[in-house]
């Protein structure tokens, strides 16, 4: 064994000279520091080892190993002079090193000695039973809680596999399938009744240490669960229902102090538990009357009372009801209802009103049946147009499918992955037309939305817009129309700085612009931007040999929407929709086959003539060209002449649309209320007017 000696008995010597000894690999010779009252010097003389305070003596001995701990340079030259050349010098840089090792596995071993004392602290304190298995199912930890409840002592469970003290122990299953089990009934040997969870240990490798089985005795909670009344199962399922609604609900004694409030209470008054249980109703209040009160005076329940709650003033409607038991007043119950979630629901409302506005074109050429060479070049010029940003306009009478026409160009363009929005300009009053247009700022008329609104145009920007009935729009309307089309920019109502927008405007009508022009209420200037691209779709009765198409890809539509399986349409009835002359166009055979549809049987799978309703063509017209031949009544005046023609005309419009007053108001300029004061002038017959 070489020897060894300490130059140095400081802090550092004395952690070397401890190392030194308890590794028995070296022997300590000497321990030499010039103070001879030092730490390591002491603790050398109590073993019998030689100290000195001068190294230099010593260097004659047998020394195979010098450790210079001093931390003095100079000491450590002169060693290395002086020493034999097989002894060696470690410097004192490494001896510190190796004390501060030795200081921090001391401090090591008192820190995981003091976590051994608190975990068995921990483990030896909890009220539940503990017991811990290796990975061969052997106990290595069985706590005091597991010993009261299984009448067994620690010394006799301790290495033994456990099995042998818990037969229907499933830790050896878990063990096996490394799964958990949490919350599982079992009966004891000694017959106690426990709630078990079983856990494997695994280390962060993958590697199965053990597992454990954590235990709560339940014997005396089983006793006292089948104690429990009915009563108390019906107040359990109560508070859970009004724990777990939504919206905020507060109980109160017949006194009217607060017993009981579920969270959403909370949240939405902002009053913990502690502010409202014991206190009077009114506490929660910040403006109005309590309405717990007025219920426990009249004993009557109040509905949809508006009021303000809580410290921040929640704007809330409030429900309450009296709470009788046996004739008894107990109390009352109230049911709060956030507005701002109402608020909110109702700005949802109005989103999803703007997005069914705002629905993307629904359908394409596919869709468009045309058989005859006038449908076959409305659909070639409305597909060249869909290729080009200009301007289409789309004429045809009421029914023929302009919008059709107008969503499969759209579908067709570039823009089809943009807004499609559709406007109905005869269903917009003139006062709002404008401004649903073309947008407003705020405080432009009275009622007008806080920080102003964007109009459709703005909406469809990038996109297309329909403007269908263009020709009913305003002059006004007419000149900002212009100026979109022209300069590509709007100006909000009320406001002054032009916004530049890209759209491109599809346009429909049924009526006679060119007449519009000649009559002063439509304008040239936009007639010829609109007619740029003009396609007429002609009327159903220039091309029935497209009917039984028609036909048939709407009794599709119509099994779709009604939930009806109609196969088709008898030849019969195909002949006589075919010698009808449809003033309607498309959509008068939409309606006509849905009429139909709606009163067959249910087992009926053709529709046939009987189910048609009577079809008669407009002979009016023969009728007025034989009276214009005929000579003018003797002897009666121009107003009953004019009257006699009036009502004549009336009729004719009424018959052409199947008695719709609002088609032929529109039709003759007349307001609704105005065409029911000539009907009731001329004295028509009810049936006449259907």
């Amino acid at each position: 064994m070489q020897n060894v000696m300490i130059v140095g008995a400081g802090k550092g010597g004395t952690a070397i000279f401890k190392i030194l000894k308890e590794s028995e690999v070296l022997n300590v010779f000497a321990v030499i520091d010039r103070n001879t009252k030092a730490s390591g010097i002491l603790l050398a003389q109590q073993q019998g080892i030689k100290t000195g305070s001068d190294w230099r003596p010593l260097l004659n001995e047998n020394i195979d190993i010098i450790i210079e701990v001093t931390g003095d340079d100079n000491v450590f030259q002169q060693l290395r002079n002086e020493k034999k050349k097989k002894t060696i010098l470690i410097p004192g840089s490494v001896a510190f090193l190796l004390s501060r090792l030795m200081e921090e596995k001391e401090e090591l071993i008192r820190k995981h000695q003091y976590e051994s004392y608190l975990q068995e602290l921990i483990f030896n304190s909890t009220n539940d039973g503990m017991v811990v298995i290796d990975h061969n199912g052997f106990v290595i930890l069985f706590n005091k809680r597991a010993e009261e409840m299984m009448g067994v002592r620690k010394s006799e469970v301790i290495g033994k596999h456990v099995t042998e003290i818990i037969p229907e122990s499933r830790l050896p299953i878990i063990l096996k399938t490394r799964r958990i089990e949490t919350n599982q009934e079992m009966v004891l040997g000694n017959g106690r009744k426990i709630i078990t969870s079983r856990i494997p240990i695994v280390e962060a490798n993958g590697s199965l240490i053990g597992a454990v089985a954590v235990f709560k005795d339940i014997t005396e909670a089983v006793k006292l669960a089948e104690e429990i009344t009915n009563l108390k199962e019906i107040q359990t399922m109560l508070q859970a229902i009004i724990h777990s609604s939504d919206d905020a609900i507060s109980v109160v004694d017949e006194n009217g102090r607060g017993i009981l409030i579920n969270p959403a209470y909370t949240r939405i008054t902002g009053l913990s538990e502690e502010q409202v249980i014991g206190q009077p109703a009114t506490a929660d209040i910040s403006e109005g009357e309590s309405m717990h009160m007025k219920v426990l005076q009249t004993r009557r329940a109040v509905r949809g009372v508006p009021m303000r709650v809580g410290p921040n003033k929640r704007e809330v409607i409030v429900n309450v009801a009296p709470i009788i038991v046996n004739g008894k007043l107990k109390g009352s119950v109230g049911v709060i209802h956030d507005m701002s979630e109402m608020k909110s629901l109702s700005r949802e409302l109005n989103r999803a009103r703007q997005l069914i506005r705002k629905l993307e074109a629904k359908y394409t050429f596919e869709d468009i049946i045309g058989k005859s060479d006038e449908m076959a070049l409305a659909i070639e010029q409305a597909k060249l147009g869909a290729k080009t940003p200009a301007t289409v306009l789309l004429r045809g009478e009421s029914g023929t499918g302009k919008e059709l026409f107008a969503h499969a160009i759209h579908n067709a363009s570039d823009r089809k992955y943009n807004k499609f929005i559709r406007v109905n300009c005869a269903a917009i009053s003139e006062s709002l037309l404008e401004s649903e247009l073309f947008g407003y700022e705020e405080g432009a008329f009275s009622g007008a939305l806080r920080g102003g609104k964007r109009g459709l145009f703005e909406e469809a920007n990038h996109g297309s817009i329909f403007l269908d009935e263009i020709g009913e729009l305003s002059a006004n309307t007419q000149a900002k129309l212009l100026r979109v089309l022209q300069e590509g920019e709007i100006i909000r109502v009320g406001g002054t700085k032009p916004i530049t927008i890209d759209v491109r405007v599809i346009a429909a009508t049924n009526v006679n612009l060119e007449k519009g022009i000649a009559g002063g209420t439509f304008r040239e200037d936009l007639y010829y931007r609109l007619n740029r691209m003009p396609i007429h779709i002609p009327p159903l009765r220039n091309r029935k040999e497209e009917i039984p198409a028609l036909c048939e890809r709407l009794i599709q539509k119509i099994n779709r929407d009604y939930g009806r399986n109609v196969e088709g349409i008898t030849e019969a009835a195909l002949t006589q929709l075919i010698e009808y002359d449809w003033p309607g166009n498309v959509r008068e055979l939409e309606n006509i086959l849905g009429r139909a549809m709606i009163f067959m049987s249910n087992y009926e799978l053709l529709i046939d003539v009987h189910h048609l309703p009577e079809l008669k063509n407009n002979t009016h017209h023969k009728e007025d060209v034989q009276a214009s031949h005929q000579p003018l009544g003797i002897g009666r005046s121009l107003a009953d002449l004019l009257d006699e023609y009036e009502a004549r005309i009336i009729q004719q419009t009424l018959s052409r649309f199947n008695g719709n007053k609002t088609l032929t108001a529109k039709t003759l300029g007349l307001s609704v209320r105005n065409l029911y004061y000539k009907l009731e002038k001329y004295k028509f017959e009810n049936n006449s007017m259907q």
